[in-house]
């Protein structure tokens, strides 16, 4: 199961730390949802999902400060013993030193932010879902074209890193090469970046590798891309049909998600860095609508309407 440590949490959302004492080394996150304990404060804990991240807002922190001090005490340490990862209070409230002691004897950070409730909320649920998403790694070369992550995969040595450099020519950028990792970070998004020791690098049959970012400067790379469109590189077979006018899209699922995938024949003389270009544009105005392929057949049809019609 993917786990996030939880100090990288608070390094990544600039959390204050109010139990400096108690140690967060060792605690680690497996889920992207949150809880805040509304009902929990009150005494119900049937179906209390204390692995997540707990949430104190504003409503539940005025209803423990309007308790006595032994109830709130009471309510809060029922509610702390139950091994939580960890409790943050937004709108820069600031818990009392008998809500501080509670964490600390049960060693659960305490932590701060200054942002309201709903904002944080928000912001923390869409870190954790990237940072905890589903991922695999698969051979292929990812590159944004025109905006448009377009997944270039193939057999070793068909043409992809050469196809990648060319595009960087051109001005598109790289996210990564050989290695792609995939994450789901939505039921209709997937988003891939390269392993930390291949980033920016480029390997070519013959020459070796190449550091794309220092070769070609900064805005060359990209650290992550929405995968949009994949396109399947492989060897020319004469006595394959190949789809000439792309009326029916094809598909290939990655993590449960389909994206729009296109098979590609390769051989000498064909430019593939144009094609991914056209490939990558084509996709983008069908999203925005239009349909080439749809609108061809159209005018098909209506010159054929019109010729019957002239026939009688």
């Amino acid at each position: 199961m993917k786990t996030i440590g939880l100090r990288t949490l608070v390094e990544e959302l600039n959390l204050k730390n109010l139990t400096p004492d108690v140690d967060m080394d060792d605690v680690r996150i497996a889920t992207p949802d949150i809880n805040r304990p509304a009902l929990q404060l009150t005494g119900y804990y049937e179906h209390f999902a204390n692995e997540r991240v707990q949430i104190i807002g504003y409503v539940e922190f005025s209803y423990l400060q309007h308790l006595e001090e032994e109830v709130r005490v009471k309510m809060f340490e029922d509610f702390v013993s139950r091994k939580i990862p960890c409790v943050i209070f937004t709108t820069n409230m600031q818990p009392g030193q008998e809500i501080l002691s509670l964490c600390e004897k049960y060693q659960v950070p305490a932590l701060g932010t200054e942002k309201a409730t709903s904002s944080f909320m928000a912001e923390i649920i869409r870190w954790l879902g990237v940072k905890l998403a589903p991922m695999i790694s698969i051979h292929g070369v990812l590159v944004d074209v025109f905006g448009e992550g377009v997944l270039i995969m193939g057999e070793s040595g068909i043409g992809k890193s050469e196809a990648a450099l060319e595009l960087l020519k051109r001005g598109h950028r790289l996210v990564s090469d050989d290695v792609v990792e995939i994450s789901r970070v939505s039921d209709v998004t997937l988003v891939g970046s390269a392993p930390d020791i291949t980033r920016h690098f480029i390997e070519l049959r013959g020459i070796g590798i190449i550091d794309v970012k220092s070769l070609y400067g900064v805005e060359s790379v990209k650290d992550t891309q929405s995968i949009d469109l994949v396109i399947k590189l492989e060897e020319w077979d004469r006595d394959k049909e190949y789809d000439r006018l792309g009326l029916e899209e094809e598909y290939i699922e990655f993590l449960g998600n389909k994206v729009v995938c296109h098979s590609l024949p390769i051989r000498p003389g064909r430019n593939l860095a144009i094609i991914v270009e056209a490939a990558a544009v084509n996709h983008r105005q069908k999203k925005m609508g239009y349909n080439a392929a749809q609108e061809l057949y159209k005018r098909v049809q209506a010159n054929l309407v019109k010729k019957r019609e002239g026939d009688r």
